[in-house]
């Protein structure tokens, strides 16, 4: 038993039901296409000015993550903003890091499918003035991705916003990159709920208006476009514009709030997922996307509602800081020796929501190693002066 803080300011005892899931492999095929964004593992022994410089990443501990997504039937979304692309990963770091994934996945047995963050991060914000400017920061990231053989995603970049481009900015860097990939892309809507900078994005500040630059950018040219990625955490908004989708393009949600039904579908269309919660979550995920495959929906439902709550409140706001209860939640399943991000930043979050996550874990029967996790749980009180 844990003595637990609650948001209240006071105590409270907890007991683990302690009945995890198993760790394994689909019995079928999964009729979702399903990418789990991760993170990366530090290395704080040789972490320096965590601050000021470039991460140290333990390479090991971050790519067995990856294959025990893989080992689940999962597919990855790599160097992403769950990995802190910005905000303590920087691009040499990432492209190392896709370098050495697509190593890995190449040698995997499952033969995953893996997507890559490609970005303008490299370049400062005052560099990047121009839509030709933003450009070329983007192809750089591309070529670097597809040398690797990785399919791209394009993610959002807040240069765009910070020079307040217009619709036709958006479509010419956007027009270029998705006509020069080497396959069809993934497309990425990141509401500002994840990054403020991102407010008003496709230079629209109306969501109708927004939605039809969006469609008409992937009408022009439907088969350069694997998917779209929406992370705006509005169920109806996702419904309704994955029904407005070409024939063959996929609505990857990116709703850590909504998956569930989102990827389940109204009996006409349904999402694919692209999600940081998966990483955290991957035993229920793939089992849920199985029973799916099945025709279980009961099943489906059952695995997949205790961690809905616990999804919200990793992805809580400040939405931006849910990198931390990833970690975390690695950290007490023993995918990683300790609880230190680059930069700090398992500090975004307080004692009082790692106890709540706690909670929420143990009870979507996620705690793969009870004992464990209750221990490391109990560190991390004394650290705070919580004596359980």
């Amino acid at each position: 038993m844990l003595t637990l803080p609650t948001t209240e300011g006071g105590l409270a005892a907890y007991t683990l039901r302690a009945t995890p899931l198993e760790a394994r492999a689909p019995r079928v095929p999964l009729t979702r296409t399903a990418f789990a964004a991760a993170h990366v593992v530090s290395d704080p022994l040789r972490e320096r000015n965590p601050w000021d410089t470039r991460p140290a990443v333990d390479w090991e501990a971050t790519l067995q993550f990856r294959m025990g997504l893989w080992d689940q039937g999962l597919g990855l979304a790599e160097a992403m903003d769950t990995a802190q692309r910005g905000m303590g990963v920087d691009w040499l770091t990432a492209k190392e890091l896709i370098e050495r994934t697509m190593v890995a996945a190449k040698a995997h047995p499952l033969r995953p499918r893996v997507a890559c963050g490609a970005g303008t991060d490299h370049w400062e914000l005052s560099e990047l003035a121009t839509p030709e400017a933003i450009l070329a920061a983007y192809q750089e990231q591309a070529e670097a991705i597809e040398a690797a053989g990785g399919q791209l995603i394009l993610m959002a970049s807040k240069a765009f916003t910070a020079i307040n481009a217009a619709p036709e900015a958006y479509h010419k860097v956007y027009r270029a990159l998705i006509d020069g990939a080497q396959e069809p892309v993934v497309l990425h809507w990141l509401g500002e709920m994840f990054d403020p900078a991102l407010a008003g994005y496709w230079g629209q500040s109306d969501l109708e208006a927004a939605n039809q630059f969006v469609l008409d950018l992937i009408a022009e040219n439907p088969g350069q476009v694997d998917g779209i990625k929406i992370s705006l955490l509005d169920q109806a908004h996702e419904e309704a514009f994955r029904a407005r989708l070409p024939e063959g393009v996929r609505l990857y949600t990116g709703d850590d709030f909504n998956y569930a039904d989102l990827i389940a579908g109204d009996g006409t269309h349904f999402s694919h997922a692209l999600l940081g919660i998966f990483a955290g979550i991957a035993p229920a995920a793939s089992q849920a996307l199985e029973a799916l495959a099945e025709g279980d929906m009961e099943r489906y439902h059952a695995l997949f509602a205790p961690t809905v709550p616990l999804s919200r409140e990793i992805f809580r706001a400040p939405t931006r800081f849910y990198k931390a209860g990833i970690a975390f939640l690695a950290w007490l399943n023993g995918a990683q020796g300790h609880f230190i991000m680059p930069g700090g930043f398992q500090s975004s979050r307080d004692i009082t929501h790692y106890a709540q996550v706690f909670r929420l874990v143990d009870q979507a029967n996620l705690l793969l190693q009870p004992d464990l996790a209750e221990a490391r749980m109990t560190s991390l009180l004394a650290i705070h002066g919580i004596d359980t």
